[in-house]
């Protein structure tokens, strides 16, 4: 329902607001419209779709088809293992704002919210809203995030964020420095190898996990793990309980969906001609002074899936009395050497992308519920504020919350919280 009303001060006034039409922001609305509750969902963009419409050109899904499978519009599509593409992703999104009948509002932005009075006061680009509950579903990756250091590279260097990339043709000729090994930039690094480009990747600290693991792509198991680890005692770790609240930020783990879905092996990428680095330490002229981090960094992203999920798994397999083959991951023992300076020109260097992540910004929010690092502080979606929520948030609940299938899990928790009944 959307029988919203207009107040004396000529704002519109709804009973919940919920802010991002992405996937996250379309759940609440299925949950909303289900209960027959007056809502209305608003985004900045002119299109629906969500962020993938962000994406570069040959971006696809690192998880499968399945996992695009929403409250209310499961999957039923022919390819459950595929890969969605870019296009596809989005218009699966804006298809389920059409399923749910979601009452969306388009080029919408939400400038500023505060509480006050028995709700919230929100400025929009469309006008004032006054909204007695408000959702926000705006996910994580906000602004793009370039290090300092890049005011120093020489101004014949072209520059961009991956937010902004979109091909190899669009980028100066000559070889490429991609900053960051998280997902996008390890896959960029690979799309930019595969199409002819010398590419220099920085490595960070980001770990990888593997494809497939005990008969299964990874994904099934971590949708295991969070719809039901909690009943085996085998539940994804909450932010309270990683051994450094820091890590809700780094960068997310490397795999990829192109051909068919593959492991990226960052030793292996180094073997077959990549050349990898260390970090960025400092820039004088065409010079870059390197960290010798690198073999340090390739050890940490070899041991992120068996410090972080490997025995969850294992142990949920054998709770769960599921029959899966052993573990059949085989090593790759290369190991490149250590750079401790890369010349630019002599490199023959054109462009840095710096696949550096994004920054949270919710400078919009106009209430004491952030932490030190800048998250919202929440109880199953819940702020301190009454009537102030979130969903699809970075860590909301755990690594996948943000997540295409994170959304229907925390949804339900969210909607406990509001009182709403929930729904398949």
């Amino acid at each position: 329902m959307s029988g919203s009303g207009v107040g004396r001060s000529g704002a519109r006034r709804v009973e919940t607001l919920v802010v991002g039409a992405g996937h996250a922001g379309l759940t609440v609305s299925a949950l909303l419209g289900a209960a027959g509750r007056d809502h209305l969902v608003v985004d900045r963009r002119a299109r629906l779709g969500g962020g993938w419409q962000d994406r570069w050109d040959a971006f696809r899904l690192v998880s499968p088809n399945w996992t695009a499978s929403f409250v209310g519009f499961a999957y039923d599509g022919t390819d459950p293992d595929g890969f969605m593409p870019r296009d596809e992703i989005a218009a699966r999104v804006a298809a389920y704002a059409g399923a749910i009948q979601a009452p969306v509002k388009l080029e919408t932005a939400v400038t500023g919210l505060r509480p006050g009075g028995d709700g919230f006061h929100v400025a929009t680009s469309g006008g004032p809203i006054l909204a007695r509950r408000v959702v926000v579903a705006t996910g994580g990756f906000h602004r793009p995030r370039v290090p300092p250091i890049a005011a120093a590279l020489p101004r014949r260097v072209a520059q961009l964020h991956s937010h902004d990339y979109r091909n190899h043709a669009g980028l100066p000729p000559g070889a490429v420095l991609v900053v960051g090994s998280g997902q996008s930039g390890v896959q960029i690094a690979e799309e930019l190898a595969e199409a002819g480009r010398r590419v220099y990747l920085s490595v960070g600290s980001a770990g990888r996990v593997p494809r497939r693991y005990r008969g299964s792509d990874v994904f099934r198991w971590l949708h295991a793990l969070n719809t039901q680890g909690e009943a085996f005692g085998t539940a994804l770790p909450t932010p309270d309980r990683l051994p450094d609240i820091r890590l809700r930020s780094a960068g997310n783990p490397h795999l990829s969906g192109h051909r068919g879905g593959h492991d990226t092996n960052l030793r292996r990428l180094a073997a077959e001609g990549m050349t990898l680095l260390g970090r960025i330490e400092r820039v004088d002229g065409e010079r870059l002074t390197l960290a010798a981090d690198l073999s340090t960094n390739l050890a940490r992203a070899d041991a992120f899936f068996d410090e972080r999920f490997r025995d969850l798994i294992d142990r949920f397999i054998e709770r769960a009395g599921i029959d899966a083959p052993p573990d059949d991951r085989e090593p790759f023992a290369f190991e490149p050497p250590v750079e401790t300076e890369l010349d630019l020109s002599r490199a023959g260097i054109g462009t840095v992308l710096w696949t550096t992540g994004y920054d949270r910004d919710y400078g919009w929010i106009d209430a004491p519920i952030f932490d030190s690092l800048g998250f919202p502080r929440l109880v199953d979606g819940m702020t301190e504020v009454p009537g102030l929520f979130f969903l699809g948030s970075l860590w909301q609940r755990n690594q996948v919350s943000a997540t295409l299938f994170g959304a229907a899990v925390d949804g339900r928790r969210l909607a406990a919280r509001m009182g709403l009944p929930t729904r398949d």
